[in-house]
């Protein structure tokens, strides 16, 4: 066998970048609105022609577009995700991976030889402040976030046994994607986010348009200084993984000090295989996040069962969910 594996990996910044690029471009929304001829396409996007064949064609080698009779359109999965005008639009994650991730991660040799942030951080920046800079940008980010944790949300209001409780109270839970999936899918619950507060007229904007207004609620607050709300069920999503082990154990606590007894925490990240050599996508997201924070890493289930055991939990449980992630359940 030849060095092809090595290439792919080698280069596979190649393909990614296109695809940013795409995303970038707004292509996919533009295709939405009907089939566009090559020329008819790169004209709209502002595209010198010189490139432009190649990079169209590049999206359909890679099953993003679709090309017949010399007209594009977009691929079913582009067309779902991709979209901007689609309740579906998962770009908002892809649009930061453009703007932040890409150049951040050209500094991965220093992160590995520094210990240090790669990002904002860096040049005495904040990364919140940078990704919540204006209205428009605060909403994109969520909205992207949400993109994100949808397809987990999903299986989270399928899987998890909801019939046992009552309310749901998600921390750190952006526009609620979690909490809606969950009310949509069993009637009997009710619940909301813990969030900060310029992040109120985005969820109510977002659960509104389910019509879940009252059966959902915004609790604004800071979750390292404030005392969470209660609840029967807590969710900790893509939370644990920013933080180093001290604030982990810490955010454990405050679940555990919010819930009744036989109340139930559910962490949700890109949470390691205990080997350590199966989940790529958990570990890559692990060097993520030595390039966007101070102390940040994903971990094993092994790991989250003794901090859960550590915090008081009775009982803990694991279970995969899609694209890497796995919920891990406390029972208290």
């Amino acid at each position: 066998t030849g060095p092809e594996s090595i290439l792919q990996v080698g280069l596979g910044f190649m393909a990614s970048k296109a695809l940013l690029t795409a995303v970038e471009l707004d292509l996919f929304s533009e295709l939405a609105k009907g089939p566009r001829a090559g020329a008819d396409l790169a004209g709209a996007l502002g595209l010198h022609p010189r490139g432009a064949a190649d990079f169209l064609d590049a999206l359909v080698a890679l099953g993003f577009l679709e090309r017949s009779g010399g007209e594009y359109r977009n691929g079913p999965s582009a067309d779902t995700f991709l979209d901007r005008g689609k309740d579906t639009y998962a770009g908002g994650v892809l649009e930061m991976a453009n703007s932040r991730l890409y150049p951040f991660w050209g500094s991965l040799t220093e992160a590995l030889r520094t210990g240090h942030p790669q990002n904002e951080h860096k040049h005495g920046g904040d990364v919140f402040d940078a990704i919540y800079r204006d209205e428009e940008g605060l909403e994109r980010f969520l909205h992207g976030m949400t993109g994100l944790s949808m397809g987990k949300a999903l299986v989270i209001a399928e899987r998890f046994p909801w019939a046992d409780y009552r309310t749901v109270l998600d921390v750190g839970g952006a526009v609620g994607c979690v909490p809606v999936a969950v009310a949509r899918r069993h009637p009997h619950m009710s619940g909301g986010v813990f969030e900060l507060p310029r992040v109120r007229p985005v969820f109510e904007k977002y659960v509104a348009s389910f019509g879940l207004e009252d059966r959902l609620t915004f609790h604004g607050g800071d979750f390292f200084t404030d005392d969470l709300p209660g609840a029967d069920v807590i969710v900790l999503g893509q939370i644990l993984h920013g933080w180093g082990l001290q604030e982990k154990r810490l955010l454990l606590k405050k679940a555990y000090d919010a819930l009744p007894d036989g109340g139930a925490v559910l962490v949700y990240d890109a949470i390691i295989d205990d080997d350590r050599r199966e989940n790529t996508f958990g570990l890559l997201a692990s060097l993520n996040m030595l390039i966007e924070t101070r102390s940040g890493f994903e971990y094993t289930a092994a790991d989250g069962h003794a901090w859960m055991a550590e915090t008081g939990f009775r009982d803990s449980r694991i279970e995969p969910l899609t694209d890497g992630y796995s919920m891990l359940v406390g029972i208290k």
